[in-house]
Parts: C-alpha cells; structure tokens; sequence
C-alpha cells in the first residue's frame, strides 16, 4: 500500500491553513478566473457609430449630402477645397457607419487617416473636425490593427485637443475615438493617458451636459481604468476617483454602469489598489446598486465589491458594514446562475476571512441560502458554493462548525461527491475530514459518522476508494480507515443514543 499523506496536510496545503485570510483569498480568485474570462466583461470595448445622423450636428454643416464612390471620396478628401473635403469626408464616414461589413481595411489602406487627422485640426471647420473625428472613430472600433493605424497616424492628440472645443458635438465625438483606441489595450491607453486627456475629460463632466455625452465621457473613463499588464497609473488613478465616487451617484443606468465597471477594474488586483477605490467612500453606494432591479448595473457592482472583499480584513469589514452581507444572501436566490455565482464568489472571500467575519455571515443568515444553493443550484454555482463550505470550514471556530452542520450542509456536500469534477470532489472529501477531525476532538465523531452514513454518503466515499484519480482514492481510503470502524462483516458503526449530540441530524421542515 503507498504511503498516504495525513489527511489534515493535504488539507493544509489545499486550504492555505496557517496562513492569513489574505492570502487564501488571492488564492481563491486565481481558482475563479472562469468567472473572468470568455467573454471580455458584459461592456463593450469599442463601440461603434452607426447612426445616420448626430443629433445635434455643428450648425455649419451644409444641408446637402452627396453619396460618393471609394475613388471619388480620395480624390475628394485629398482635394484642398474645404466644401469638397467635406462631403468626401461625410462619404466615407457613412461608409464606415454601415451596420455590417464597413470597408475599414478599404479606407486605410486608401491612405486616407493622415488626411483625416489633418481635418481634425480645422477649427474653422468644426463640421469638418466632427465628420473627421466620426471616421476615425470607427475605424478604431475595427481590430487592434486598425486602432493602431488611427494612432500612427497621429489621431490622438488632435483628438485630445479637440476635447476642448466649444462645440460639442464635436467635443463628444472625439471623447468616443479616444474611448475606442484606449479600449484597444494598455499600449493605447497610456499613450491616451500621457497626451493629457484625463483632465480635459473630467472638465467635461457637469450636470449640465446633455446625458448622452456623460454616457459618453464616462465609458471613456472607464476604459482608461481597464487592462491590469500594465494597471493605469497611479497619478491617472488618482485624477480620476474622485470623479467616479460622484458620478455613482447618478441616476442614470448606463453611466451607473460604466462607473461601476471602472471601479471593478481598479479593484482587480492587490491590496493597495482595493484600498484606493475603498477609501473614496463608494462602499455602502456600490452595496446599495447590488439591489438594482437593472442587471447592466447589478453585475458590475457585485463584481467590484466581490473584489474588494478579495482584499485584507479591515477591507472585508468595511464592505460589510456597509451592508454586504444584507443583500449577497440574497442574490445567492437571484434568477440568473451567473449572478448567484458571483454572490457565492464573493461570500467564498468573505468566509475566507477571520472567524468573526464568519460569525456575521451566521449572523445574516447565510447558511439556509448556501444549504439551498448546494442542493439545487446549477453545478457552476454549487462549485462556487462548495468553496464558501471550504473556507467556512478552515476558518470558523467549533461552534460556527457546529451550526454549518445543523444547517443541513452535509445532505448536499455527500450527494456531489459523484459528480465528474475531481477537483470538487477532492474539496468535499478534504472538507468531511476537517468536519470529522473537529468532532472528534469535542468526542462527537462516532455520531458525526452516524450522520455521514444516514445520508449515505459513507456508501459513496467507499466507492471513491476505486476511483481512477490516485488522490480521490487515496483520500477516501484515508477517510475510512481514521474515521469509521471495520469489522469482518464489513463497516460497523456504534449505536449511539445521539440525544444531546451537536452533531446530529436535524429535523427537516416541510
């Protein structure tokens, strides 16, 4: 027989056990970056115009719009009168406005994005400037080859500058292009960051301008705060928290939205940045918009607060006092899985923490919901769930231990132990050792075996023995030699009369 590692080393090294509840928390979201990943967040990078008209277009734009062949709008572009460079510039811009299929390679190619960076530059032409700024702000909406041709081309400090202009239709288009080629990478969105922009676009933001252009301006924003190979910089973090702290205030879902999505990108990552964003106050407004009835606002929210909880102690305790821990039970019943799993997530993290943090979870009625979720969530939500018992367990005190069990958690954690994910399984298996290892020193275990073997649940961790994974089976031989009796016959286990035992079944309701 091979030689088998004590089960409370495996389980120190699969828990972190020892070391501090911000370390398994960074652990905990290197396991979670399926949450992460696939999609690139809900919000879009770059957007496209495809409107047919700006809405209020700059008052010297003439009336008459002439549609005009690809040779036609370089000759025209290339031409050095204004009203010809005009409507060539229109022509390609509708090109490019196309709802499928715009000819962006066509266009560049064409060699016509020096041409249009040159218009830019017209202020006596701000009908020019703003035909010019919308082309190239679709072409930046194309690949990140074609965002870099807008930037060799020269666009972005043109575009900069124009963010001071004194018309605003004008003003907005160039906060679009900008939003688009910073949302290319992080490559882009320094070299946007280093032009000055930051503080040309925050000038912009007052109760004042029309909603569309906050919409605007603070997508912008927030992708000046995505991508973490490089994180912004710091002075750029800086400049613009202040603005995100009041514009989450608002009342507006889609700017609610983008702000919230800023802050969960300056949340992800270490400590020091979580305290950043924590600091500015925005905790118990970003709790409040978890409760939103609006899902473009309610993902975004729960995913920055599930990071800061991802963070040290005192951030976690922050978060709860502001009332976290009211609405993440909750949302473990929301309709959506994904929502439920980014609840189970972050009260993974939460339960992560001190024992104290795990009392206040008791405290606000958690365990029902989780118990609930184990049992008939969908499977990437009840792993999700697992990890919460998981962290629970190698976290709370004998007593918190005593309540995970009478909540009823092990019915659930025995019937996922067939589940095709070894991984899980190995989390659950590692969990009823911990579980049997404490009642053991309270001279509870031989009732805790009764239990375990009631759910059926000792048949199962037989069967993992045979399993093909060496260390399910390993670990589930472990389980039945250290915790259960053996005899000839096969397992026996005590008659106990259980009736003042903690670890007992508890009475179901209907």
């Amino acid at each position: 027989m091979p030689t088998l590692e004590a089960p409370e080393e495996r389980l120190r090294k699969f828990k972190y056990r020892g070391k501090d509840a911000s370390v398994r928390r960074q652990q905990r979201m290197a396991v979670t970056l399926e949450l992460r990943k696939a999609k690139k967040d809900e919000q879009a990078l770059k957007r496209r115009n495809i409107s047919e008209l700006s809405p209020d277009p700059p008052s010297e734009k003439p009336a008459k719009e002439i549609s005009l062949t690809l040779d036609e709008i370089i000759n025209g572009v290339n031409n050095s009168d204004p009203d010809l460079c005009f409507q060539a510039t229109q022509a390609a811009r509708k090109m490019l406005s196309r709802e499928r299929n715009p000819p962006l390679k066509l266009i560049i190619e064409a060699g016509l994005i020096p041409r249009l960076v040159e218009f830019l530059k017209s202020p006596l032409y701000p009908c020019l400037q703003f035909e010019a700024a919308w082309a190239l702000t679709n072409i930046a909406s194309g690949t990140s080859e074609q965002t870099r041709a807008v930037v060799k081309g020269g666009a972005i400090q043109p575009l900069v500058e124009l963010l001071s202009s004194p018309d605003l239709t004008v003003c907005e288009q160039a906060v679009w292009a900008l939003g688009n080629i910073a949302g290319d990478g992080p490559e882009f969105r320094d070299i946007v960051i280093s032009s000055n922009a930051i503080p040309h676009l925050l000038s912009l933001v007052s109760s004042t301008i029309p909603i569309t252009f906050l919409r605007n301006i603070t997508w912008t924003l927030s992708n000046l705060c995505r991508n973490k190979n490089p994180y912004p910089c710091p002075k750029a973090v800086k400049q613009i928290l202040p603005v995100l702290f009041n514009l989450l205030q608002h009342y507006d879902s889609e700017v609610l939205s983008d702000t919230c999505w800023a802050l969960s990108y300056l949340t992800d990552g270490c400590n020091e940045r979580i305290g950043q964003v924590v600091d500015t106050g925005v905790l118990p407004r970003l709790v409040h918009l978890m409760r939103s009835s609006e899902l473009s606002v309610l993902i975004p929210s729960l995913r920055t607060v599930g990071n800061i909880v991802s963070g040290t102690d005192y951030q976690t305790q922050v978060a709860i006092d502001a009332g976290l821990l009211s609405v993440l039970p909750q949302l473990l019943g929301h309709p959506r899985s994904s929502i439920q799993k980014e609840a189970a997530w972050a009260l993974s993290n939460v339960a992560a923490g001190p024992s104290q943090h795990i009392q206040q979870l008791i405290a606000h009625g958690t365990l029902p919901s989780l118990v609930a979720l184990l049992k008939n969530g969908e499977f990437k939500v009840q792993k999700e769930a697992v990890w919460i018992v998981a962290n629970f367990t190698t976290g709370g005190t004998m007593d918190q231990l005593v309540q995970l069990v009478h909540s009823g958690v092990l019915e659930p954690l025995v019937n996922l132990l067939t589940v095709q994910d070894n991984k899980i399984v190995l989390i659950i298996l590692d969990i009823i050792s911990y579980i049997l290892q404490a009642a053991d020193k309270i001279s509870k275990k031989e009732n805790l075996c009764l239990l375990i073997e009631e759910l059926g649940g000792l048949d199962k961790i037989e069967a993992l023995q045979l399993h093909e994974n060496r260390q399910i089976a390993q670990t589930s031989l472990s389980i039945i030699e250290n915790h259960f009796f053996e005899e000839e016959d096969g397992i026996i286990l005590p008659n106990l009369d259980g009736e003042h035992d903690l670890f007992k079944p508890v009475t179901k309701k209907a």
